[in-house]
């Protein structure tokens, strides 16, 4: 329908849209069979078990938009992971010190990596790959494949809590603080963004629509305020959580505003054309593989604050979960598409049903083969899909607000070819799962 169009702004946002009704549904599915998947503390425990995968998600869709893959994140981040606790265990720095110290070394393991990738030409897959192997290598021979524990101060922010301040009314006092900041910062930003159509000469959406809009995003906004800030005692919205969102609005920012963000979505798009046009493909590669290092570090450090050690066994499968979670969240196999909000909610959508299925006692082993299955299916319908020129999953689920749009089918990917996306999070979402 046109109205819904209105409400999310097009074709982007109603395929975003198509994805946040999957992980709604899901959600909603398991909370009827287990009664716990909406509990404040279930959904806290979501969060801080998922959040490295979160993190390393907001880099990995950068590597793959811009065309290549990263197979080394797990290994990075356990290789930092066990620097930074022997850095503090038996060299005694300091917390703030070993962060910087494992910040560092994420940025000279990116240098290395993207120095194959972009100066060399080395594939990223074969350059990951023996990253891979390099830096598991490391993590086994500096930690002697033996469990090292950190001070409990450092594991503030992988497990701890923003504290409380202020009467007792029940709830987290700066949990509902920050849900309140966020819903200002909402209703703000939708009445600058009409202010500036109009500043522009261009038509403003219907003022029902932006109401439609800031009502459900609001909506969202309280209830999860709500779930954080009523969980058990001592607990709130937790640190982690609040650097996941610092690096989704930073990154968000660089991807739709930054000459980076245009260069990088270029390249992967058609990296002769970006080349020709101006753009400095070797720069752009090398700092999506560094920035990718580097996020795969901040991971590292999270999960060793989480779990209070650094082990032999941390990082094990995590690229395969980061790059899941970019497919599920929308990104193209062959590159040039893909966005930030996506891939968490991708992220999201793979850690619920995880937990739903954990919830409902499902066998471990078995909830290993759906997630694969999810992904195989998502990923191959919507290749099969684009090769015949039909919608891809969320284009079936949203065919209809979009088939009357004066563009072309954003679910099928048509449209005027002189019309090109500005940037990542501006670009056509053509194989949405």
């Amino acid at each position: 329908m046109k109205s819904i169009r209105k409400i999310f702004g097009g074709g982007g946002g109603v395929n975003q849209f198509g994805m946040i009704i999957a992980l709604v549904a899901i959600i909603i599915v398991f909370q009827i069979a287990t009664g716990l998947t909406l509990n404040p503390t279930n959904v806290i425990n979501v969060f801080l078990q998922y959040s490295y995968i979160l993190i390393l998600a907001i880099g990995m869709v950068m590597v793959i938009v811009a065309g290549h893959i990263d197979l080394s994140v797990g290994s990075v981040a356990a290789f930092v992971g066990i620097i930074v606790a022997q850095s503090m265990a038996v060299w005694h720095l300091p917390w703030p010190l070993a962060i910087v110290l494992g910040l560092v070394i994420g940025v000279l393991v990116g240098a290395w990596q993207g120095f194959w990738v972009a100066y060399v030409r080395v594939p990223a897959f074969i350059v990951t790959l023996a990253g891979q192997l390099i830096f598991r290598g490391g993590n086994q021979y500096i930690g002697n494949s033996t469990a090292l524990p950190v001070p409990e101060s450092y594991t503030v922010i992988g497990a701890g809590f923003l504290p409380d301040f202020g009467p007792d009314f029940g709830y987290s006092n700066p949990t509902l603080l920050i849900g309140l900041i966020v819903v200002v910062v909402l209703i703000i930003r939708e009445i600058r963004a009409r202010a500036t159509r109009v500043r522009m000469g261009a038509e403003p959406q219907p003022v029902w629509a932006s109401v439609v809009r800031l009502i459900v995003l609001c909506g969202i906004t309280v209830y999860a305020t709500y779930l954080f800030a009523s969980g058990r005692a001592g607990t709130s919205l937790p640190i982690v959580a609040i650097i996941l969102g610092v690096l989704i609005i930073l990154y968000s920012f660089v991807t739709n505003t930054t000459v980076f963000g245009r260069h990088l979505y270029a390249v992967g798009g058609n990296s002769n054309a970006a080349v020709l046009s101006g753009v400095n493909s070797k720069r752009v590669n090398f700092f999506v593989m560094l920035n990718m290092s580097v996020l795969a570090s901040i991971a590292g450090m999270v999960f060793v604050a989480y779990s209070g050690s650094s082990g032999p066994a941390d990082g094990t499968g995590w690229e395969l979960d980061a790059i899941a979670a970019v497919f599920v969240g929308g990104a193209a196999v062959a590159g040039g598409i893909g966005t930030i909000t996506g891939s968490i909610i991708g992220g999201l959508v793979l850690a619920f049903l995880a937990n739903g299925l954990s919830l409902v006692g499902t066998d471990a082993n078995l909830v290993l083969i759906i997630r694969g299955l999810v992904l195989l299916i998502a990923v191959a319908f919507d290749v099969y899909s684009k090769v015949q020129g039909r919608p891809s999953v969320i284009g079936y689920l949203t065919r209809n607000f979009t088939r009357k749009s004066g563009g072309g089918d954003a679910s099928t990917g048509t449209g005027s070819a002189t019309e090109q996306p500005k940037s990542i999070d501006d670009s056509p979402q053509v194989l949405l799962p």
